[in-house]
This record gives structure tokens, sequence and C-alpha cells, in this order.
């Protein structure tokens, strides 16, 4: 079994997806379903996935829950939620209960986007993310390199809270450069409650022209880091067509893999995202 820990879908008659601008964009500029991703999942042997939130709307993360509950292939949700409300334990609640509420297992912000780079340092945002551990739900990480230092501080004062680092953190592969990157990223895997997603180095390389060899150095430095019982397949569909069809995504991850026993590449591609997610 092979579990895809990182996908999205949007359909543009519902909303706008106002991130997605400017040329280089373009081809994402149309409705991705779940009817889209199935047979491309499971042409490359993938049986369940997590569906991720993709903006910071809140009637998205109940329109995902509707769709896991509908869908034989969704195996959970990581949603959005105002970490800062004061009221955001009773709004977790809330979706908990809604029709496929069952399936909510995450909570996510573009911290990305934030300009302040000690956002999740902020006592409002650390209530919320207390509120999120003590609803069970782990909290999904996506973040800059220069936000990797108050990710593990936040990470650092909330140990009962399992934050999961998407993309690897954004690692600078055009450039081919590793630090400060990878200091970042050992300091935030040297914490117990961190795991790491394989995910998302495609659209940090040449979108034209990345090869495997390029990601290397990366999936090299988290594979060491978290090590394979922290560290998950995500295939980041369909920001990932961007730079590679869902099968070429799915192959780079088995090949940057391929050093590994049997037993630990079932970590990667299955028990870790079952373990974490609770799927």
């Amino acid at each position: 079994m092979t579990i895809d820990a990182h996908h999205h879908v949007w359909d543009l008659s519902v909303r706008d997806q106002d991130w997605i601008t400017g040329p280089e964009l373009k081809s994402l500029r149309r409705n991705f379903t779940v009817a889209d991703l199935e047979p491309e999942a499971r042409a490359a042997g993938v049986d369940r996935t997590v569906l991720v939130q993709t903006i910071t709307v809140a009637a998205e993360t109940p329109e995902f829950l509707a769709l896991a509950a509908e869908s034989e292939l969704i195996g959970g949700v990581v949603g959005w939620t105002d970490l800062t409300a004061p009221e955001v334990a009773d709004e977790l609640a809330r979706l908990r209960e809604l029709p496929g509420g069952r399936y909510l297992k995450g909570i996510r912000h573009q911290v990305q986007g934030e300009p302040d780079p000690e956002w999740l340092l902020r006592p409002d945002v650390r209530r919320g993310l207390a509120a999120v551990a003590e609803a069970g739900l782990v909290y999904d990480l996506i973040v800059q390199p220069h936000q990797l230092p108050s990710s593990a501080e936040a990470a650092a004062s909330l140990p009962e809270l399992t934050f999961v680092l998407d993309h690897l953190g954004k690692p600078p592969i055009v450039a081919g450069d590793l630090e400060p990157w990878a200091s970042g990223v050992r300091a935030l895997a040297a914490l117990p409650n961190t795991v790491c997603k394989l995910s998302g180095m495609v659209t940090e390389a040449d979108l034209g022209k990345w090869t495997v060899d390029d990601l290397r150095p990366y999936a090299d430095t988290v594979l060491e880091a978290f090590g394979p019982s922290r560290l998950m397949f995500g295939s980041d569909w369909p920001v990932c067509t961007l730079a590679a069809t869902y099968e070429q995504v799915a192959e780079s991850a088995q090949e940057l893999t391929a050093g590994l026993g049997d037993d630990e590449r079932d970590q990667v591609f299955e028990d870790t995202a079952t373990r974490v997610y609770r799927l």
C-alpha cells in the first residue's frame, strides 16, 4: 500500500484561488478534482491520500470533509481554521461534528506568506496551536527556510503537538544551496514531535530541466535528519504538474529512497502517514 500524504483539489467555480497568478502558474488556473486525481494516483499504486488546504477560507474545510466522506481515495483532511481566534477550540469541535468530520486529521496555515518570521511564536497563535493539540490533531508547517528557526522554537514549546514539515521547508534547489536551510531542518528534526513530507521538491527545482540528482542532496538531508520513521511521501498534486506528472513525482520519490531497506521504504510510503494522521 502507498499513501500520498499531500495533495490538493479546487473548483474555481466555487471560489477563486487567488494565489494562482502570473503566466508561470497559468496551467493551474482550471479545476482539479478528485475524479482527475484518482486514475493518476491509482496508476502510481496509491491507495489513500491526505487532502490539504489551499487557502485561508473557513468554508473550504467543511467542503473537503464532505469530499472525503464521499471518496474511497481520501483518507484524511488537513484543513484551515483561524488559529488566532479566541474560539478556535470550539471551531475545531464543530468541524469534527460536520459530515465527514472524522476525516479531519490536521490544521495548516499559510505561514510562508506571513511577513512576521516569528508568526508561529505569537501568543495568540501558540494558544491556537495548543487547541489543535488538545483536539488530537496535527499541525502542518508550510514555511520558508528563514522561518525554520521559529518553527523549531514553536515545536519545542508544544511537545504535545506533532508538527509536520511540508515540502522539506522549501529548500533553494534551483540555487543549489544547502545552507542555512539544512541547519534549520536539522534543528527542527532534533525534536521528537516533528515529521517531514518528502514532497514539493520538483517545483522548487528548475521547472523544465530538473533531474533526480538535483533533488538528491535535499532528500538525503531530510532522510538523515528525520529518518524513515518520520518521513512520508507526498505528491503535491496538482501543483507538481508545473514541473512533472504525478507518475514522475512518484517515480522520483522511489528513486530517492532506493537505498533504504524494504521496511524503511514502507515507513516512508505508508506507515509514517498512517501513524501521524491516524488514517
